[in-house]
């Protein structure tokens, strides 16, 4: 709990508020993709470069936020938003920083405040490994440390914890001044100071005292002795009294460096912290990592001095996921993505780290680079300095984006470089598709948009096209909804691609029809509905340990399925340091394909209770046959053992989460067993498995008559000559074929199509890319004419699947993205 509605009005002092009820706050929005929990939410509409948070305060409404902190507009919005509380403030950023500054100060634990250019959030979760088990901690999710971030950051706060550990980054003068009185740390870490930022200040020494302005009132203040610009802020800042650093060079340091070897996997530290040599072994190599251990270990000797005794815990410190994110690229690439920021200091770490990765799997070396922004340096000095960091390297080709960049030609005239001014003309080069066998490392600063780079698209025309009738969509929805319960909540499936139909726009539909949730089948389907501003709760059906990032950054609510998963999600979760993450548990209850059993689900209720990372936000379970009325006493039998396993697990747990067991054919048939929320996925597309007739049509897969031919008595038709008209006949082209998707045993006229309406059978063997029809019924027939594959009266999509022995679902998710898909609303 943080605070009450009235006493945050008290604690921000606003120019005006209107508070209909008081709701006590247990979550803090600031960005409407984020969505997650709606009550006890409190909403901080904030209005910057990025956007204005004002714009989704209705729709947030509508999805069951009460609570908002606001700028204007505050009698329009309370009576476009009658059950809401409102509390207007001259500036929400600066509104939510005074809160997290009370919130702060009602906490006496250690509170470690890190700052410096590179290597805040790696010493932040290196000594979050070093001493979990010895405090609480909390600390800065991820890399949280921005204005935002670490007001956010900490809010977290609570009474259990025993320590923070809080990120502060700046990057221009005054910034600190209102980080400093949020953290407020007892404990201070300098990480290092580089070129980041730089253009922002006159000087560096300028920017390390900014910096230092976060450790005023620190007992204890770290960093690296050997660095005389750090050294000489302290002096300034009358800081070095309470400064403890570590140093390779000044043997009267409070940690001496004796001796640092780097061997093939670990790097071996000799330290004397009491007289007597100890040896530290770290599992990593390279020289940015090492110095982040010795903060760390500093750090320790403050924090836990019985470290000496136990040295081995260093070995086991895990790597840090930062921005170096390696994926598996086309022709036997790897590709290192770095393009979140390009500096001078964050360079040599990515170089470093490309040159490692390429040797250990002996793949040529290319780079993507664009211009170095923002470095405080001339031109002419920033790039002598970047040439000066890749002359020794093995780069076998290095391609720069930017006007500045020609100028590296004069100082690395051995290095094969191919120059663009914009990226998009390196999008249009040819280069770039002829690489293999290579670790290419893509680092860019963001203006550059280097993402288009690594997750390329390519645009394709095609006659065929997938029409979408998302009013209908809509329409199918408000009918379930009256079949079942009063409070009844839907989840809409677009997982697949929404069935192939869409997901993004039948999403959209259904988020403003006021869906109670989505469900995607795995993150980055819902990753890209969050970055399309869907704010609906979204389920991941099949989530993969490789997508948990994407999970927690997306607010994704993830189906767990086995006690693996469920440990491994905890143990990122701990990583990251967030907690409460909404997961839904699936049962199995005779499907037999993924979830817990009954008893597996009991087992669970010690583990739940004994942690704070996740909580169950619902318990489903699969029918197998919902559409079979001959399996019914099966079907009853699923649901009977659900309701006892979901009672029990409930009694046990001291709550009862939210029940949905039915899936669209469930929802036909027994909308009695709703629970209290039902699955709808292909009813939404108007396409009934148990023959309802109170559906819209909302699909339609069309294309058009390509080229008519006259066939001769005799003549065969298509690949094996399967095709024969024996009495010769008119015949039609059209461009669609197996590579789209449109099944190859629809062939030798067990599939047909509507032309003028009149049905006219598939003749011969279904091609790649086109196929034929029989026109002898439809002679009237014209190049140019409309066909319909499916979604008139005379192609119903059920009976065609049944013609072939499948069903709905595959016709319409096998449709290939090269069909390019047409929505509108009639």
């Amino acid at each position: 709990m943080i605070y009450t509605i009235e006493k945050i009005v008290q604690r921000l002092r606003p120019l005006q508020s209107i508070v209909r009820f008081d709701d006590t706050i247990e979550h803090i929005l600031t960005d409407s993709r984020s969505l997650s929990h709606t009550k006890h939410t409190l909403f901080f509409a904030l209005l910057g470069e990025s956007g204005d948070g004002h714009l989704y305060i209705e729709q947030l409404y509508h999805h069951g936020v009460r609570n908002f902190v606001i700028i204007n507009h505050i009698e329009e919005l309370a009576e476009k938003c009658p059950e809401a509380n409102f509390i207007a403030v001259s500036d929400t950023l600066r509104a939510l920083q005074r809160l997290a500054i009370e919130w702060r100060n009602a906490f006496q634990i250690p509170v470690v405040g890190i700052t410096g250019s590179n290597g805040k959030t790696v010493v932040k979760e290196f000594l979050y490994q070093l001493l979990c088990d010895s405090y609480n901690i909390v600390r800065s999710p991820k890399s949280y440390n921005s204005q935002l971030g670490v007001p956010l950051s900490v809010l977290q706060m609570r009474e259990s914890h025993t320590l923070a550990l809080f990120e502060a980054g700046i990057s221009k003068p005054g910034e600190m001044e209102r980080l400093f009185p949020i953290i407020h740390p007892t404990i201070g870490i300098f990480t290092n100071i580089g070129s980041a930022h730089q253009e922002n200040f006159n000087t560096l020494a300028q920017k390390i005292d900014e910096k230092l302005q976060l450790f005023a009132d620190c007992e204890r203040i770290i960093y690296n002795m050997d660095d005389k610009d750090i050294t000489d802020g302290l002096r300034r800042a009358g800081l070095l009294g309470q400064s403890r650093g570590w140093s390779v060079e000044n043997k009267e340091a409070t940690l001496f460096v004796k001796k640092i070897e780097t061997k093939e996997k670990v790097t071996e530290i000799t330290i004397a912290p009491l007289g007597t040599d100890l040896v530290i072994q770290i599992p990593f190599v390279d020289q940015a990592s090492v110095d982040d251990v010795l903060h760390c270990i500093v750090a320790m000797m403050v924090l836990k001095p019985n470290f000496v005794e136990y040295p081995e815990i260093f070995l086991r410190l895990e790597p840090v996921e930062m921005r170096l994110e390696v994926k598996k690229g086309n022709n036997n690439n790897i590709i290192i993505n770095d393009v979140c920021s390009n500096d001078i200091n964050s360079l040599a770490i990515a170089l470093d780290f490309q040159q490692r990765r390429a040797k250990e799997m002996g793949l040529k070396r290319v780079v993507v680079l664009s211009e170095i922004q923002q470095s405080g340096l001339s031109a002419r000095q920033l790039y002598h300095n970047v040439a000066d960091m890749m002359q020794p390297l093995a780069i076998d080709h290095l391609f720069v984006v930017g006007k500045e960049m020609t100028r590296l030609q004069d100082y690395l005239p051995d290095h094969k470089i191919s120059y663009f001014a914009h990226t998009d003309d390196l999008l249009a080069h040819a280069a770039l598709e002829d690489l293999s066998d290579s670790c290419i490392l893509v680092k860019g600063a963001r203006s550059f948009q280097f993402e288009r780079i690594i997750d390329r698209l390519s645009y394709k025309v095609h006659q065929t096209t997938l029409q979408v009738n998302l009013e209908a969509i809509v329409q199918n929805l408000n009918y379930y909804r009256s079949l079942l319960p009063k409070g009844t909540q839907c989840i809409g499936m677009v997982k697949a691609n929404g069935y192939g139909v869409g997901s993004y726009e039948v999403a959209q539909s259904l988020d403003e029809a006021h869906i109670d949730a989505l469900a995607v089948a795995v993150a980055d389907e819902g990753k890209e509905l969050r970055k399309a501003g869907i704010l609906s709760p979204i389920l991941v059906m099949n989530p993969e340990e490789s997508a948990f990032d994407t999970l927690i950054n997306y607010t994704l609510e993830p189906v767990i399925f086995s006690r693996t998963l469920l440990e491994r999600l905890c143990a990122k979760i701990s990583k990251q340091g967030f907690s409460r993450i909404a997961i839904h548990l699936e049962i199995d209850t005779g499907m037999h394909r993924l979830g817990f059993s009954p008893e597996e689900l009991i087992e669970l209720v010690d583990f739940f209770k004994g942690n704070n990372l996740v909580y169950v936000k619902s318990l489903f379970t699969h029918l197998a046959a919902a559409d079979d009325p001959e399996q019914d006493a099966f079907t009853l039998r699923q649901i009977e053992c659900f309701t006892e396993a979901n009672q029990r697990f409930a009694e046990l747990m001291g709550y009862t989460p939210l029940r949905h067991i039915l899936n669209t054919a469930g929802t036909e048939r027994f909308p009695e067993q709703a629970a209290d929320m039902v699955r709808l996925g292909i009813g939404l597309y108007g396409i009934s498995s148990s023959g309802d007739t109170h559906l819209a049509p909302a699909l339609r897969l069309r294309t058009t008559l390509l080229q008519k031919k006259n066939i001769l008595p005799g003549d065969t038709i298509g690949y094996g000559r399967k095709g024969l008209l024996p009495e010769g006949g008119t015949i039609g082209i059209i461009p669609i074929g197996y590579a789209d998707g449109y099944d190859r045993r629809f062939s030798q006229g067990r599939g047909w199509v509507s032309l003028r309406g009149k049905r006219c059978p598939i003749i011969g063997n279904i091609c790649m890319d086109t196929c034929m029809i029989d026109l002898t019924h439809c002679p009237e027939a014209e190049e140019g004419d409309e066909v319909i594959l499916f979604g008139d009266a005379l192609t119903d999509i059920g009976e065609l699947a049944r013609s072939i022995d499948t069903i709905s679902y595959e016709l319409i998710a096998d449709l290939s993205p090269r069909i390019q898909r047409v929505y509108f609303r009639a």
